[in-house]
Formats: structure tokens, C-alpha cells, sequence
């Protein structure tokens, strides 16, 4: 963001107010995050989680301790307050904090090696004459190899802000890839008219 003038410090939240609106990340704390788990000198890497990513609970490695893995995956579930690109990721690793294995954990250090060099993303909330609920939503169809169900992604915008996002896996199986596609749009349904409702 150009021109910023005032920051201020929340709950590891950073906002910073300028000409062109206010601008919320989580610089520090990423950085915090990365040097908590010995990351910060690591290789970047372009995206967040590796294309076709197999994970189940057997996982492959031996146990590692699930203490240090709810601590780094909870530090990482607080970083997607400011940063929807890691939820999806976040919210995988997520399903394995009770008995995690080598390939979990390798998983979580490559969200780390992506926020080594996305530390200064965050998002950028401009003031708008015309406002407009814009919703995107996506799924996978049985991207869980545990229990076969889809992942369903959304998320909103308001003009040109994004302001809530989601990654969650469905609650049934879905038998076709429309299926999925129908579950995640009715969430999304669901979600829109609570939010007008609201607005």
C-alpha cells in the first residue's frame, strides 16, 4: 500500500491507515511464527500446499510431538485472520493434529516456507460509491483420502474487499463432482443471505 501514514498494533493484527484506505497483515507476527520454529533463514516457495497432495491419518514418518504440531498449526489457524491464501492449507493440516506424522508436519513447514516470502501480504480495504456482495465459490470432489469427502471454498467480497472466507470439508459424500459443486454453492446461499440480511 502507498501513502501509509498511521499503524497500529492489535492482537498481532498491524493496520495501517493511508490515502487509499486501511491496510491489515500480519507482518510481524509471521515473522514471529517463522523464527519460533527455526524457519525464518528457509527457502521460499511459490504456493502453499504442493499440487495433488495425498494426506491421510496413517501419514508416512514416524509420530512427531503433537504438542510442537498444535502450536505451529494453531499459530498458522491465527495468521488466516489477514491471510484467506493459507486457509485451505491451514484447514488440511489441520485434520491431523492428533497424530501427527512426518508427512504432516512437512506439509505445515511448507505453508512456513510459503509466508517466508509473503510476509507483507495482507488486504487492502478502500472506501467505495458503489458497493456490491460478490461470492466465489469452489470445491474438490473427495479430496479427503480418510473418509472421501469434498472440501468446499468460498469467499466474499464487498466492492473490492475481501471480508470472510471459508475452507471446509462437506459433511456427507459426495457422490458426483456436481454434487460437491451444489453443496458449496448452497453453503454459499446460505452464507449471502445471512449477510444481507445483515448488511
Amino acid at each position: 500500500m502507498t501513502d501509509l501514514g498511521l499503524m497500529r498494533y492489535f492482537l498481532g493484527i498491524e493496520v495501517q491507515q493511508g490515502k487509499n484506505g486501511f491496510f491489515i497483515s500480519q507482518e510481524r507476527y509471521a515473522k514471529e511464527i517463522l523464527k519460533k520454529f527455526s524457519m525464518e533463514d528457509c527457502q521460499s516457495v511459490d504456493t502453499p500446499v504442493e499440487c495433488s497432495i495425498k494426506l491421510t491419518k496413517e501419514g508416512e514418518g514416524k509420530l512427531v510431538n503433537p504438542t510442537y504440531f498444535k502450536s505451529l498449526v494453531g499459530c498458522l489457524r491465527y495468521l488466516t485472520c489477514t491471510r484467506p491464501d493459507i486457509l485451505f492449507g491451514v484447514s488440511l493440516v489441520s485434520r491431523y493434529i492428533e497424530t501427527p506424522k512426518i508427512s504432516h508436519l512437512k506439509t505445515a513447514k511448507r505453508i512456513l516456507r510459503y509466508i517466508k516470502g509473503t510476509t507483507d501480504y495482507g488486504m487492502l480495504y478502500t472506501s467505495e460509491k458503489e458497493l456490491e456482495l460478490v461470492v466465489f465459490s469452489d470445491s474438490d470432489w473427495a479430496g479427503s483420502y480418510d473418509d472421501r469427502k469434498s472440501t468446499t471454498g468460498f469467499v466474499f467480497y464487498f466492492g473490492s474487499t475481501t471480508f470472510t472466507w471459508s475452507s471446509k470439508k462437506q459433511s456427507i459424500v459426495a457422490l458426483l463432482t456436481c454434487e460437491a459443486e451444489y453443496i458449496a454453492a448452497a453453503s454459499c446461499v446460505c452464507h449471502a443471505i445471512w449477510l444481507r440480511r445483515l448488511l
